[in-house]
Order: structure tokens, then sequence, then C-alpha cells
């Protein structure tokens, strides 16, 4: 059950039955005549265009709804093209041939009127397509990012049917990117910055504004939609080739169902995020494979923290991941490509999260090393500067981050920012100490407590504004290695620690309050959660035994559920990800001795559930 205060005032939908959820799929319609990768795509998921790509010269096709059917070709055969319209209307620009010395980038623009192609204006910033995205009609587009000497282009062109215009540049130059909506209103999804991105931004006909971002960060990426506030981006590469897919409703995006294939460079259509479609793209080899999106249906789709009443049933129900208590399980991630326990990480989900500092060895075998996860592979990044292990790390996404304090093997008060690429040194903490933090918040916002002074346990907490530290009030029992989360420095919590205590803080910006305790009393465990009134805790050790239970809090208690595959203690120590898409890294099953490789997610299925109101 959920429990929900204070709701008076607003309006609650009454319904006879239950709306289905938001929860589309992919199925498979007929295939393209020919394989196809690196194509320029474009149209609705009833008429639709592939013109160009690779194998090398590719023949143009045109989707009816039903089947596609060869249509006349290009004037200038190419692939890594974009194109905007669709069958009866549509534009492709620049694109490239296939490696030949002198020739390069294809320089010229062609328009289609449904009978005919026809050369018109050419663009002013001449850019190989790979990535360059397109949006709007054949009068009516804009083009923007892309590849041309020196390098990535952040550069946007608008078209009127006659000539381009040099408008708003994108805020990172990037390839390989998605561009959906129309020529006022559009987005720019992913691509490739020199990493994969999971950056995301909005074009409002004069300027573009970066919006929230992917949550798995991905180049050769593909979407569909003629809105910038229903679309739907999918496949990859992440590395590796994905069939990842994610919804955009207009202000975050939600994993809804992967393709049946797994493919970059393919290319997407449709109306919108509710009806696309997918074609081509390179598995590899290149592939002909062409899939449908859509919905149930139903009387109406639920969207995360949709509230309605039931009147057949007489019940208030609310539909969501955090809808009480999550029905969540633990399944195997990638493997660390080195082994670790007591490091600290941060992330946004279970598919993206970055991992720092730790013991590889005996517990004075200190490591500087940091690894990134993208859903399936761990990859090694810039080092830290200082090397520890057992400090406070935190941050809300994989490219932000924040190390404090830890064992040098000697405590330290060294803390370091983490930008995505690389460590920087920042100002330290007032009071040095080691053995686990609690910690949470975000790169710029968050709160440290506890730890181990040398020779006693610590109740000192201090506050981070991005910039500086500051002693605030002492939590209220003393601990070290604790688990913790939070949102930022005016709302975190604290829980469990060293000497085995199930004991959980709240603060609240200026005191700490004790409520209801762990179900099992334990230390070195992990924590998980984007607020104070859901979180996870999971892991950790109880003497002499680690620890598999995971224990999820609702703002008010403790509830035992689903339990990890593999007990571990010393986990990657961090407000990692959220109470229903958390991740355990590292560690140890057995004592300190041991440094596990393995990862376990934590993913929770969004459910509906009753509304008990008091």
């Amino acid at each position: 059950m959920a429990n929900y205060r204070e709701i008076k005032g607003f309006q609650i939908q009454s319904t006879s039955s239950d709306p289905v959820p938001y929860a589309g799929s992919w199925a498979s319609a007929p295939n393209l005549n020919a394989a196809n990768r690196e194509g320029g795509g474009a149209g609705t998921s009833t008429s639709a265009v592939n013109v160009g790509g690779y194998p090398y010269p590719m023949t143009s096709e045109q989707w009816n709804g039903s089947t596609w059917a060869t249509f006349a070709n290009m004037g200038t055969a190419r692939g890594k093209n974009a194109a905007a319209g669709n069958y009866t209307n549509a534009i492709v620009g620049n694109g490239s041939t296939p490696g030949t010395p002198g020739i390069g980038i294809v320089n010229n623009i062609e328009s289609w009127n449904g009978s005919a192609w026809s050369e018109v204006t050419e663009i002013n910033t001449i850019r190989d397509a790979n990535g360059m995205s397109a949006s709007g009609t054949n009068t009516a587009t804009i083009y923007f990012g892309g590849n041309a000497s020196p390098g990535k282009q952040a550069v946007n062109e608008s078209w009127n049917g006659s000539a381009w215009t040099e408008v708003g540049d994108l805020s990172t130059a990037r390839s390989t990117l998605a561009g959906v909506g129309t020529q006022t209103a559009a987005l720019a999804v992913g691509g490739d910055t020199g990493s994969k991105s999971a950056l995301n931004e909005e074009w409002n006909g004069t300027s573009w504004t970066e919006k929230g971002d992917l949550n798995t960060a991905r180049s050769n990426i593909s979407a569909a939609s003629n809105s910038s506030t229903d679309t739907l981006a999918f496949a990859g590469n992440t590395p590796p080739i994905t069939a990842k897919t994610e919804n955009w409703d207009g202000t975050s995006w939600t994993e809804v169902n992967d393709l049946s294939t797994a493919r970059e460079n393919a290319k997407g259509a449709g109306p919108s995020g509710s009806a696309a479609m997918c074609f081509g793209g390179n598995t590899p080899p290149a592939t002909a494979a062409t899939e449908e999106f859509s919905f149930p249906s139903g009387p109406s789709f639920l969207i995360e923290g949709d509230m309605w009443f039931n009147s057949s049933s007489s019940a208030l129900k609310v539909y969501g991941k955090a809808a009480g208590v999550p029905a969540g399980t633990w399944a195997a991630g990638g493997s660390l490509n080195t082994g670790v326990n007591r490091a600290g990480s941060s992330a946004s989900s279970n598919s993206a999260n970055v991992i720092f500092g730790g013991e590889i060895g005996p517990s004075t075998s200190m490591t500087t090393k940091t690894e990134n996860y993208n859903g399936s592979t761990w990859t090694e990044v810039n080092n830290l500067n200082t090397a520890r292990s057992s400090g406070g790390g935190f941050g809300n996404s994989s490219t932000a981050a924040i190390l404090a304090s830890g064992g040098t093997p000697t405590k330290t008060a060294v803390c370091e920012s983490w930008d995505g690429t690389n460590w920087t040194e920042v100002n330290d903490v007032n009071t040095a100490r080691n053995n686990g933090l609690g910690a949470g918040g975000t790169s710029t916002s968050g709160i440290v407590a506890g730890g181990w002074l040398v020779p006693g346990n610590s109740d000192n907490a201090e506050s981070w504004d991005g910039t500086s530290w500051t002693e605030v009030s002492e939590i209220n029992t003393a601990r070290y290695s604790p688990g913790g989360t939070g949102v930022s420095n005016t709302s975190a919590m604290i829980f469990a620690g060293q000497p085995e205590t199930g004991a959980t803080e709240i603060w609240n910006g200026s005191t700490w309050t004790e409520v209801n305790d762990l179900n099992t009393a334990r230390t070195d465990l992990a924590g998980a959660g984007a607020s104070v009134s859901l979180a996870l805790a999971y892991g950790g050790a109880n003497t002499p035994n680690s620890e598999n239970e995971t224990e999820t809090w609702n703002g008010t208690s403790w509830t035992e559920i689903s339990e990890m595959a593999t007990a571990i203690r010393y986990g990657s120590n961090c407000a990692n990800g959220t109470a229903s898409s958390a991740m355990s890294s590292g560690g140890s099953s057995t004592g300190p001795s041991q440094n596990e490789t393995q990862s376990q997610e934590f993913t929770a299925d969004a459910t509906i559930s009753t509304v008990t109101t008091s």
C-alpha cells in the first residue's frame, strides 16, 4: 500500500476499469527489399522513405503502411545522409561516398516531390551526414550537428524551400545523433561528442536548451517522431550495439520495451513516440529488418505518477515504480575490469554509473582507478588524483560526482570532483576521516556524515555547496561504514553502520531526525534513492556474515523485498541510482581480502497500487 497525504484539492479521474500502462512494444513488420545501414530515413509509420546508405549504391525505398517498394534513386548516390519529410515530400542532404580518395563528403541537397528528385540550394556548412540530423519537410526543416573538417559540428541551418540560413547552434558539437520534430520544435538526441553521449537538446525555433538526458548514453542512435514532446529513441552503440528504447514525454526519458534486433545506424519514422518504426541498420552486418512500435488498446495510457479512482472497486489507485513497495528483482550486470571493494560511485540508474577508488588488494592497496558503466560494459576512464578507499562518493549521474575524504590508508580530507572526463581537486572537507561515510546529493549540493576519526566513530556531518564544505548539525548516532542517499545538502538520509545498527536518520537542512530502523542491523552496505521518501538499502555485513537482504523505505518504515543473488559487503559506497533502478558493484562476498568484479542490477517494474489516505 502507498500512503499519500494532503491530496485535497486535486482532481482525480474516475473510471470503471484501470487504465492500460504506458508500455508499448516492438513487433516485426515486412523487411526492406535490401539490407541497409546509414541511409536517410524519415516520414510516418504509414508514409516513410529510406534513401541512400550502404551497401553502396543503395536503392531508395518507400513504405505505405504495409509494404516497402523501390522508387526513383537520387541523382547522387550516397550514404551517411540525413532526410526529412515522407514519400511524397522529402529532402535529403549531404552524405558521403564510400572511402574514395578525393571525393569524400557529398555537398548537394536533393528534394523529392512524389515523382522526381531535383537538386536544390546547397547547405552553407558541408557535413558528412553521419550524424547530421533532420526534421521537418522539403520546404521547412533544420539540419544540425555532423562531421566536417576539423571535426564534430554544432552548426544548425534552417531551410525555407529556397535558401539555407544559419541559426542558433547546438550547445554541444556532436555527430551520429538523432533528430526529430519540426523546423520550430525539435530535439537533438544522443550522439558522439568524443565519447558516447546521453545529451538531449530542445529547439524552440530560436535556440537550443539542454533537457533531461537519456538513461543510456549512445552514438549512432535512431529516433522517430514529428513531435518534440512525444518521441521514441532507440538502438545505437553504447558499446556494444544495443536494442534499448526510450520514450520522451516532454520532460524525461523512460525506458520501454527493447527492439527485437539490436542495431546501430538504423533509421526511424513515425508521427509520435507511440506510433513509430525502425528499419535497416547494422547488427552487423547490415540488416533489412523492420519493426513497428505501438501500445495496447485501453481506456487510456498510464505514465509514472498517474492517480485515478476505480469506481468498480471503490479504490483510489496510483501507478509507478515507486507505487508502494517496488516489485523489483536483482540480475547480473557487467563485470568490472578490476576487482575492487570499498569504492565510491555515482549514478542516475543501473545503466549509467561510474565507480572510483577503493581497495584492489590488502587493506593498504588503494587505487585511483575509475570505471564507467553504460548498461552492459565497464570501461576504464581517467583516474583519481589521490588513491583511496572508504570515502564518501555521491552524485546523480555518471558524468558528475564527488569523492570526499577516505583512507589512503590513513585518513584524508582530500575532495575531488568528476566532470565525466577528468577528476579535479576541489576544497577539502573540514574533518578528515575514513572507513566509510554516509553520503548523498549531487555534485554541486550534497552531504557526508559519520566515518572513523581514529580512535573513534564520528558523528560529524558536512554540507557541500559545489564550492566548499560547511560543518552542520551532528548525526544522533555516531557510526562508520553506513549507507546513505539523498537529493541535495538539504534532503538526505543515513542508515545502518558500525557498530552494527539499523538506526536511520533524515536530514532536512538543519537537523537530523531519527526515524524507524532497518529490519536487519548491519554495516558496510550500499544505498540508493532519488528522495528521502523512497530509498533502498542492500547488502552489507551482520557479523560474521555478508548480507543479501534488500529493504525499501517508503518515507515511514523499511520493508524487506527481493534478495540479492549474491550476498555482498563493501560494495560501491554511494547514493547509487534510484529506488527503482539501482546497482551494486564490486565489494566482497566473504571478507576484506576479497575483491569482486561482479555487478548486480536492481530493477523495479511499474505496478498499480491501491492508495490509502490519512
